[in-house]
């Protein structure tokens, strides 16, 4: 038994497959209790333990295109393209199928794993579908990152669609718990979230799936967050920390603490402790000290280069800390 497991659990000889089946079946109120009574160096040794022993070893990056930007219908409280606020966010239409393949060829030149077309809005129409589908398969024939798209709800027929031209994954972020979300974006609602996931995971598609932290939410929202992601079963689980934007109605909430963005990384690696946590929007807010601890507590993947409204990750600075802390980084196409 390692150091590390004798340190969090005195005197146990718990062996390590029994470890993993005692995790990934843990119970909320377990873990409830754990967060009440254990300290916080206590818990973040946990994650570390779980991150090491269960989570991918080699650090992957994924890179995104803004490709239709602003002027979106739905009133998500955090997000600058929102047509409901007056933020200045920049607006554009569908940059085609010549923009995406520009964009993959740069991620493919910082060593991006995967490059995810993101769309704003709520859903795509079906000729949206076929400009996105046409991009992909060109992104395919031209560039090396796997195809990835966040295109809000998508209906089955469109992701048939989408698994035919080649998408070999699907991002929608259920962003919090579902008792706060209805606090925070009335327009679409979980649900309407959950049954795309279902849909893409039905038609094989992999899935990615995970949220916000610093929203307002309690650390009870984040563990009954992290148990949904569980009964998603997403295959990477995006970790953005609220980078406040003037003129939404989070726009004036403090930034979250580095103790607080630690233990709710902490509790998504509890409760999720082979899936991928991967660093996305707000990781420039943090410094590279800062970011280190994130990634001792649970984070093992990234997103770098621009994201939408905000500026992502560097690669070259989040490709050390991962080297540093003994991933393997991948792949490197240069």
């Amino acid at each position: 038994m390692s150091t590390g497991w004798e340190r969090i659990f005195p005197g146990s000889s718990i062996g390590r497959a029994t470890r993993l089946k005692r995790f990934a079946s843990l119970p909320a109120a377990e873990v409830r209790e754990m967060v009440r009574t254990w300290d916080r160096a206590r818990l973040l040794d946990l994650a570390h333990e779980l991150t090491v022993e269960f989570a991918p070893r080699t650090f992957d990056f994924c890179a995104i295109v803004s490709a239709r930007q602003g002027k979106c219908t739905e009133n998500c409280k955090w997000c600058a393209q929102s047509a409901h606020y007056a933020t200045g966010c920049e607006t554009y239409g569908w940059i085609g199928s010549l923009g995406c393949v520009e964009a993959a060829r740069r991620a493919q030149s910082n060593g991006a794993n995967r490059i995810g077309i993101v769309t704003s809005g709520r859903g795509q129409t079906d000729k949206q579908i076929d400009e996105i589908c046409a991009a992909i398969r060109a992104m395919r024939q031209d560039t090396k990152p796997h195809v990835c798209a966040s295109l809000g709800l998508v209906t089955r027929e469109q992701l048939s669609k989408l698994k035919a031209a080649g998408l070999e994954r699907i991002h929608c972020n259920l962003e919090t718990s579902l008792a706060r979300f209805a606090e925070l974006c009335t327009t679409h609602t979980y649900a309407d979230k959950l049954a795309t996931l279902k849909a893409a995971k039905e038609l094989g598609f992999q899935v990615c799936c995970g949220g916000i932290i610093g929203m307002g939410e309690s650390v009870e929202d984040v563990i009954d967050f992290a148990f949904t992601l569980r009964e998603v079963g997403p295959d990477s689980i995006p970790v953005n920390i609220l980078h406040p934007i003037k003129g939404t109605p989070l726009g004036d909430l403090p930034r979250l603490s580095l103790d607080d963005i630690l233990l709710r990384i902490a509790v998504l690696r509890i409760v999720n402790p082979s899936i991928p946590l991967r660093f996305a929007g707000g990781r420039r807010d943090l410094t590279d000290d800062e970011a280190r601890r994130c990634i001792h507590a649970g984070i093992d993947a990234g997103i770098a280069g621009p994201l939408l409204t905000t500026p992502g990750a560097d690669y070259d600075d989040d490709r050390a800390l991962a080297k540093e802390a003994g991933y393997r980084v991948s792949p490197d196409w240069s």
